[in-house]
């Protein structure tokens, strides 16, 4: 378990800098090999090694250990009692069902947006895949240029990496669970 932890944390680190792994490489003074088979899990590093990783991308050596003992292996979510992570001017509220689970693998949310709530002009990308399902209401999606209407019960899964946006065109208030893989530090 601590070896594919440390792996997941070098890499999503690695990714979020936007660094490959010969960059990171560089930096560290860390072969590519090595780093390859820490992110894989295939092995666990040296003190020191992970030392030159963790200065490498502005991280403590903490950072790469502190959750192998924390958090729960089983997580149970009453209706309406996720935890609260994210709000964002009384229009967009994410609430966590998945928030303590040890060494997740994914993160399942549930979105509030208020009216005419999005993500913005911009196409978000990043790594991993995306599920959304209309809880209430109905959302707008709009991945690499085509549009997808969703009404209540209706999903869809993509990659993360391809430019994606989302909006509320209603007057009512949209509820959407997300599952994110790999999860985001949030």
């Amino acid at each position: 378990m601590v070896k594919k932890l440390i792996g997941r944390k070098l890499k999503s680190s690695r990714l979020k800098r936007d660094k490959t792994i010969q960059q990171l490489a560089g930096m560290s003074h860390v072969s590519s090999n090595m780093i390859s088979r820490i992110e894989r899990g295939l092995t666990i590093p040296s003190v020191e090694i992970l030392m030159k990783l963790a200065d490498s991308l502005g991280l403590s050596l903490n950072y790469f250990v502190e959750e192998a003992e924390k958090g729960n292996t089983v997580i149970s979510t009453p209706a309406g009692q996720g935890a609260p992570i994210f709000f964002f001017e009384d229009k967009h509220q994410i609430t966590s069902l998945t928030q303590g689970l040890r060494d997740p693998g994914f993160s399942v949310f549930v979105d509030t947006l208020e009216a005419y709530c999005n993500s913005g002009e911009g196409g978000m990308v990043h790594t991993g895949e995306e599920f959304a399902m209309v809880l209430e209401g109905t959302l707008k999606f709009v991945i690499e240029g085509e549009e997808y209407q969703l009404e209540k019960g209706d999903s869809i899964g993509f990659k993360a990496a391809l430019p994606h946006r989302w909006e509320n065109t209603s007057t009512q208030q949209a509820r959407i669970l997300w599952v994110v893989s790999p999860p985001p530090n949030v």
